[in-house]
């Protein structure tokens, strides 16, 4: 008997000790917690499927990160918030736009690194955003790095990690096309591009909602033109009552920012360069003829064909006879660097302000291809989207004010560039011929300043007249074309 009391003693301790170590483990590893409590003080399991190993699977826990703005090169240390195309709470994939943002010389869309949801948003529109801040909050789906295997024997278990593999994949598109999505509530990632290298358009958009509503977006309503209700002849009128006007507007101040930011800083420079002007009068008759002509084939090609091709080649075939035009200085004025390249830059009235775009290696273009390239630029310019390199490296300007209006310019050198054209509006004027009968003349008028540092009269005197000679007549081009 004795022996059989301290069997069961030992029995029943052994008991209760295992399952304090059992329960030791699993609170220090949130595996399972106990259901009841005997009344002899220690913990009873209820499984509901004894014998069998119960698992308990990894969860998915959001991870919050901050997503820098990352340096945008060009020394760019701050831009400008102009549009968001997230907000709080949204779901993004890797390289969906998040916002738009503007430096001082370029504007840029900044897209996602993470899949996740967006928990905040660092800035508001027209924000100053710092290079290496946070500029947004992003949660991430992370898999915890355990799964555990719980059996009967509570001394077992097994570790097995599991992980996510975030694959992105880049979507082509305009915020114009991304914004109609997110009012669609349509994924990029669903959407079949049909554009170059599967870039997705605006029809991509439309399609695929068609396909999923079976309704085609409605047009934009035309107001229809009510006429009048007719007036009784023999009607009065009460004589008005005039009232002092009440106004309730009031003055804003805005920080200067952007592109403007940039042309503060550009204009201030070229305060220091003492310009010189010199002004002419081009017949160019001869060339609307030309390009009159060459309008359909150009068309055709689909390309559209504008008189600045034949204003920039002519200026590179001008420059290639006085490369000190095609030149630079450095702050000092003390060297003088004369470039190879032509890269002649064009003013560009936008939205966002005048910049300044320019066309690469005009010497070895053709006139189509410089027509191709302005096509480009002006495409992007006027959507906002022109890069750095695009607005970087020029060597010498012209400035198309005659599209606006105006005869003649004082155009302001873009330093470190020493030359810089303006050009007025071809206008029908009457001029005489070489046998003194009057004929109708297309007349535009050229403003150029020059650095006089390093520029006299008669170099810009020459260059203008050679440049003149080949517009007034564009056969003489073919001389020294290359």
């Amino acid at each position: 008997m004795a022996a059989a009391r301290v069997l069961r003693t030992w029995s029943r301790n052994a008991v209760r000790l295992s399952y304090v170590r059992y329960f030791q483990i699993c609170n220090n590893r949130h595996v399972l917690k106990p259901k009841c409590v005997c009344s002899v003080g220690y913990p009873l399991l209820k499984y509901s499927q004894p014998h069998r190993s119960l698992r308990t699977a990894a969860v998915l826990q959001g991870q919050v990160v901050q997503f820098k703005l990352s340096d945008i090169g060009e020394g760019i240390r701050e831009v400008t918030i102009k549009e968001w195309y997230v907000k709080e709470g949204d779901t993004v994939s890797q390289f969906d736009s998040i916002c738009e943002v503007q430096s001082d010389k370029a504007s840029v869309t900044i897209t996602s690194r993470y899949d996740g949801v967006i928990k905040r948003l660092y800035y508001n529109l027209d924000d100053i955003a710092y290079v290496g801040k946070p500029l947004i909050d992003i949660e991430t789906e992370a898999l915890k790095d355990s799964e555990e295997d719980v059996v009967e024997t509570p001394a077992v278990f097994h570790d097995e990690h599991t992980h996510q593999e975030i694959k992105g994949q880049k979507t082509l598109a305009t915020p114009a096309v991304r914004r109609l999505a997110m009012e669609n509530n349509i994924k990029l990632s669903e959407v079949v591009g049909s554009g170059k290298d599967g870039r997705i358009l605006k029809e991509d958009i439309l399609n695929f909602l068609e396909k999923q509503t079976g309704a085609i977006l409605p047009p934009s309503p035309k107001s229809e033109i009510t006429p009048p209700p007719p007036q009784p002849k023999d009607r009065t009128f009460p004589t008005p009552i005039s009232k002092p006007p009440v106004f309730t507007g009031k003055d804003r101040t805005e920080p200067v920012t952007g592109f403007q930011k940039a042309m503060v800083k550009t204009m201030s420079a070229a305060l220091k360069i003492p310009h010189f002007g010199y002004c002419d009068e081009i017949d160019l008759t001869e060339l609307v003829k030309l390009r009159e002509e060459l309008k359909p084939v150009a068309l055709a090609r689909g390309i559209k064909l504008s008189f600045m091709p034949f204003f920039l080649k002519a200026a590179s075939l001008g420059l290639l006879q006085y490369p000190i035009l095609n030149a630079s200085v450095d702050e000092n004025c003390q060297n003088i660097t004369y470039k190879a390249s032509h890269n002649i830059g064009i003013a560009m009235d936008t939205e966002l302000g005048l910049i300044v775009p320019n066309v690469k290696n005009v010497q070895v273009r053709s006139v189509f291809e410089i027509a191709m390239e302005l096509n480009r630029l002006q495409k992007l310019g006027s959507s906002g989207q022109l890069s750095t390199t695009d607005l970087t490296g020029g060597t010498f300007t012209l400035s198309n004010i005659g599209s606006i209006g105006g005869t003649y310019a004082k155009p302001v050198i873009l330093p470190p560039e020493v030359a810089i054209g303006a050009l007025g509006a071809i206008k029908a004027l009457p001029r005489f011929d070489q046998k003194g009968d009057v004929y109708k003349a297309q007349v535009m008028n050229v403003s150029w300043s020059a650095d006089h540092r390093v520029i006299d009269g008669a170099t810009m005197s020459r260059f203008s007249n050679l440049w003149k000679s080949y517009l007034e007549n564009p056969a003489f081009m073919l001389l020294d074309l290359k």
